[in-house]
């Protein structure tokens, strides 16, 4: 089987006690798969971060014992620090890292909030991806207030009631729990203590003011600097270089300069590659020219075996994975066909006036390839929900609604996952045709079996999108997806035949 990897990232009220934050960290030292990977305490903030990695269930349990073990050791009647914060343990987001999907991190967030709930009497709120509440998904709207408002308002304001737990708050405060990809917190400090300062910077940045999409920001003081504190919640779209010059410019127009920055946590490896790339101009940059990544192919064979093990999977007698998890790493097999060509025409001067196009389709390509792996596990995660659902006790009147709604709400998710993959393979099949029409003519065949591919992909992860629509009770959304998987399979059938048309011409190769 996938070893199935998860991380998790809580956030604790105590940053000055260094007697607290080892008790904190010999919880999750007692577990043998789990890694700390990063602590980080701030005084000003009075806070500790700890990022961890491990197995699922080891993860769940661990993390279930270190807010039993933070509600015993930190008083939030006691607590103060710049940091906003709810709780004992603040806020604890899961994220999938391998060969799971943020649906698992959804339900492992359910199973622990309604534990800590009814187990520890501490409130739960559930955020992000997990929100039951749709203004919960910012931890913002959660966190209003903070713990010294939410004393009052959780016992007398029905929007403040907890997903889990009682409504009323002790010493421990409150817990935020959910699930969300991966994100990067980063700091900037100001050469200034004038938090005013940092405050209109971290509103002109920041999404919810209207400045930068996927950036949350606010300005407070560190020792003795004002700092804007933030966090990018997706550094794809809104790149760290675009956020960090836009402070730049911002603090010069208040009569001050950028001192030093710092991250709080982990960083994606790609996120200092691209500002690396950014700020030296690298244009004609490729991901083979850095030392690691060379290494990093010798073990290839490892990703290898990890491909044969799915397939051991696929032939079990499992329900899961199943066909729309092999849709899905059919459309991923067909992304990597795909950046192979691109990579293989890039430096070739027969190719020079298509370099800057391929070396988008490369990116795009490998950005295809992990989604899809991700839908692999999503997929797999999708149905077994469903089954979950039906199993749910229906004795009582109430108990049958509330079954019923959440077999509605899981073969709702379990249509709309393939749908995704119909998607993110409809975008591979593009740029299989990109491939096929400008890639290096050595490799067109390798275009034309992507392209066959990504086309089996929609087909297969359509007729998954078709049986689920069936058990689906409302007409209004059956319509909606019944009317998005048709528009790709248009696009489809004519993005097939331009295929077809330039193999034939530019190698006299025809597709059955």
């Amino acid at each position: 089987m996938y070893r199935k990897i998860i991380e998790c990232i809580p956030n604790f009220s105590e940053g000055r006690d260094q007697h607290v934050v080892d008790s904190i960290l010999e919880v999750f030292n007692a577990f043998s798969s789990i890694q700390v990977l990063d602590h980080h305490s701030d005084k000003d903030h009075n806070r500790t971060v700890v990022t961890i990695l491990g197995s699922p269930e080891e993860v769940e349990e661990a993390v279930f014992q270190v807010i039993k073990k933070a509600g015993e050791l930190i008083d939030m009647d006691k607590h103060e620090g710049a940091h906003p914060r709810i709780g004992a343990t603040d806020v604890v987001p899961f994220v999938p890292i391998q060969n799971m999907g943020v649906q698992e991190c959804v339900e492992m967030a359910v199973r622990i909030g309604d534990r800590v709930g009814n187990e520890l009497n501490i409130p739960v709120y559930l955020y992000e991806e997990a929100a039951r509440i749709p203004e919960r998904k910012n931890l913002e709207f959660v966190r209003k207030g903070q713990y010294e408002g939410l004393k009052e308002e959780i016992r007398t304001d029905p929007t403040r009631k907890p997903d889990f737990g009682p409504s009323e708050l002790g010493k421990a405060g409150a817990t935020v729990i959910g699930a969300r990809e991966a994100l990067i917190a980063f700091n900037v400090y100001l050469a200034t203590e004038d938090t005013a300062i940092a405050k209109k910077i971290a509103k002109t940045i920041r999404f919810s003011s209207g400045g930068l999409r996927f950036v949350k920001a606010m300005g407070v003081l560190v020792d003795g600097q004002a700092q804007v504190s933030m966090n990018l919640t997706n550094f794809n779209k809104t790149a760290i270089p675009q956020v960090m010059e836009m402070i730049r410019i911002e603090a010069k127009r208040y009569g001050t300069v950028v001192h030093h920055s710092e991250l709080v946590g982990l960083i994606p490896q790609k996120a200092l590659i691209d500002s690396a790339i950014w700020y030296l101009q690298l244009d004609q940059f490729l991901d083979d020219q850095i030392l690691e990544r060379k290494l990093d192919h010798a073990g290839s064979v490892s990703e290898s075996k990890q491909g044969f093990e799915f397939l051991d999977d696929l032939a079990s007698q499992e329900p899961t994975p199943g066909g729309g998890s092999a849709a899905a790493f059919t459309a991923a097999e067909a992304a990597a066909l795909t950046a192979m060509v691109g990579r293989v025409t890039l430096g070739k001067k027969k190719y020079a006036d298509v370099h800057k196009e391929m070396e988008g389709l490369v990116h795009q390509a490998d950005e295809l390839r992990q989604s899809l792996s991700n839908l692999i596990t999503e997929d797999s995660a999708a149905f077994e929900q469903v089954m979950q659902a039906y199993k749910l006790p229906k004795e009582t009147a109430e108990q049958d609604y509330t079954r019923g709604t959440a077999i509605q709400a899981a073969t709702l998710k379990a249509a709309e996952t393939p749908l995704e993959t119909c998607q993110e393979a409809l975008k591979v099949l593009r740029l299989a045709g990109v491939a096929a029409e400008k890639g290096n003519k050595n490799a067109i065949t390798d275009a034309g079996t992507a392209s066959l591919l990504a086309i089996a992909a929609i087909s297969s992860a359509g007729a998954n999108v078709r049986i689920n629509l069936q058990s689906l009770s409302d007409e209004d959304i059956r319509t909606n997806i019944s009317d998005q998987l048709e528009k790709i399979e248009i696009e489809t059938r004519k993005l097939d035949k331009q295929i077809r048309s330039q193999l034939k011409t530019r190698s006299q190769i025809e597709l059955l």
